[in-house]
């Protein structure tokens, strides 16, 4: 009998589970873009956990092991910034990446009252590309971060809160 993947709060004690895998998954990415300067690849433990402090974090776990990870925080403005989702290479095009997305976006909205939600990716990243236009993101903007690695910046409206009457 196979076990399912469940996903949850991230404590402090996720910090080095996620490092680890964060590094792992942002190897394709700086592959295609032929940049290993890349944040993801660089960042370290007590900056990941000093970044994990200031925001949701979910991670999505078989068994003991984080398989997955999304983090997020929300402005003043009511709008969320999404970033740091990652899947485990061997539980990719399972809808992980999809369930963890949806996930931090429901957190955000109800624990922080998120109005729209913001996020990017490599412009040669084709894989999240089509799952954030599959989730409802539309590009609005680009930025050249260096010679060969340009972003998307994706968007989209939260969902309005359906409103019972008693």
């Amino acid at each position: 009998m196979g076990m399912s993947v469940t996903i949850s709060a991230a404590g402090d004690s996720d910090a080095e589970q996620i490092l680890k895998l964060q590094y792992l998954c942002y190897q394709d990415e700086a592959e295609l873009h032929g940049d290993w300067s890349i944040e993801p690849l660089t960042q370290s433990l007590d900056a990941l956990r000093a970044e994990l402090a200031g925001s949701r974090v979910l991670v999505a776990r078989l068994g003991a092991e984080v398989v997955g990870s999304v983090r997020g925080t929300v402005g003043a403005d009511g709008t969320a910034v999404i970033t740091g989702l990652i899947v485990h290479p061997r539980m990719r095009r399972h809808g992980l990446g999809g369930r963890l997305l949806t996930a931090i976006e429901e957190r955000l909205a109800e624990e922080c009252s998120a109005k729209r939600y913001r996020l990017a990716t490599g412009r040669r990243g084709e894989g999240g590309l089509r799952l954030y236009r599959r989730c409802g993101y539309a590009p609005v903007g680009t930025e050249r971060v260096t010679r060969t690695l340009t972003l998307i910046t994706l968007e989209k409206d939260a969902a309005p809160a359906f409103v019972t009457s008693a």
